[in-house]
């Protein structure tokens, strides 16, 4: 019996011994290196949590850029999530105004510190570095080919980092741009966005540069990820920090669509981009066509044009997220703001 028992203990203790082993090797796997582009306000903190909360991915960088806020707050709201999320991230601060424009934030929106004027401790904190442009520079260096590239605000940044460095549109496994519309609705003209309508010159020059884009306009939101309140109170019962933040941090937006927009509850346009460029199968529905921005003033100013033309069509060759997963989106929201 006693030597039934050693084999019976030896195959156990050897079974076990594979267990950290095992984890060990899945830790080993390969991560999917992330850039993260962010004009830091409600929307885009809920966004972060998201990606902060992917398994698989290492978010090598976040750049701040003035779009919904002054570049100040941007920065500070995003150095307020990294910490509530517990990240080392490293956060790099970018333009503080359009590439030719005077800068028009979202404030009403947003509140005026972006995050609803609740009170939340954001400010005080530092930066990692002044270069935003230069650390996308170097990320797309380091990771040739692999580097994955979110922009949940104005394109200024990518703009300057393409006119530097015109070969990381080369280097960029793929870039996801919150940004347009796909039909033509649009949330601060008729048939434009906000985001391009900042900055129409640097989504031009974007564009034009050769970059893989997947555009996830705010139209996908509008469809699939506006929160009604009794979503809002299913999310805030998580119960967890996260969970009450990014719950919370929506009440000037949640008034806003009220008044203005006409959503029953807000929508996180941000978040659902994140999410497709996490989860690719989160996007149910693309195709692919031809986009060119429009700039001047007047209502289409910043207009994402679409020339599916089959004769010679015009523009830059990018793809579209047409349709996408409520389901999905909802599912990856709760797992993210659980943690």
């Amino acid at each position: 019996m006693a030597l039934i028992s050693r084999r019976r203990f030896t195959r156990g203790a050897l079974a076990l011994a594979a267990v950290p082993a095992l984890a060990r090797a899945a830790d080993a796997r390969p991560q999917r290196p992330l850039f993260i582009d962010s004009d830091t306000a409600s929307d885009d903190a809920v966004a972060l949590m998201l990606a902060f909360a992917e398994p698989g991915i290492d978010i090598v960088g976040i750049s701040t850029v003035a779009g919904n806020v002054p570049l100040d707050s941007a920065t500070q709201t995003a150095l307020y999530v990294r910490e509530l999320c517990r990240s080392k991230a490293p956060i790099h601060v970018g333009a503080d105004r359009p590439l030719t424009r005077d800068l028009e934030t979202a404030q009403d929106v947003h509140g005026k510190d972006g995050m609803g004027d609740v009170g939340l401790p954001i400010g005080g904190r530092k930066a990692d570095s002044e270069d935003a442009v230069g650390a996308l520079i170097e990320a797309a260096h380091r990771h040739a080919g692999k580097l994955e590239l979110v922009t949940l605000g104005p394109l200024t940044n990518i703009a300057i980092a393409l006119r530097r460095a015109p070969e990381i549109a080369k280097l960029i496994k793929s870039c996801t741009v919150m940004g347009g519309v796909s039909d033509y609705v649009g949330n601060i003209t008729p048939v434009s966005e906000f985001n391009i309508w900042v900055d129409p010159e640097a989504a031009e020059i974007t564009l034009r540069s050769g970059l893989p884009i997947e555009m996830v306009g705010w139209d996908i939101s509008r469809k699939y990820a506006v929160i009604d309140d009794s979503d809002a109170a299913s999310l805030r019962a998580i119960g967890t920090e996260r969970a009450k933040v990014a719950v919370d941090c929506q009440k000037v937006l949640r008034a806003f669509n009220e008044r203005v927009s006409g959503l029953k509850g807000f929508d996180l346009p941000d978040p659902i981009a994140m999410a497709v460029a996490l989860r690719p199968s989160i996007g149910t529905k693309r195709r692919q066509d031809h986009a060119s921005i429009l700039g001047g003033e007047g209502p289409t100013r910043g207009m994402v044009m679409f020339d599916e033309s089959p004769i010679g069509p015009k523009g830059a060759k990018i793809d579209v997220v047409e349709e996408a997963s409520r389901d999905g989106f909802m599912a990856m929201l709760r797992e993210a703001l659980s943690r």
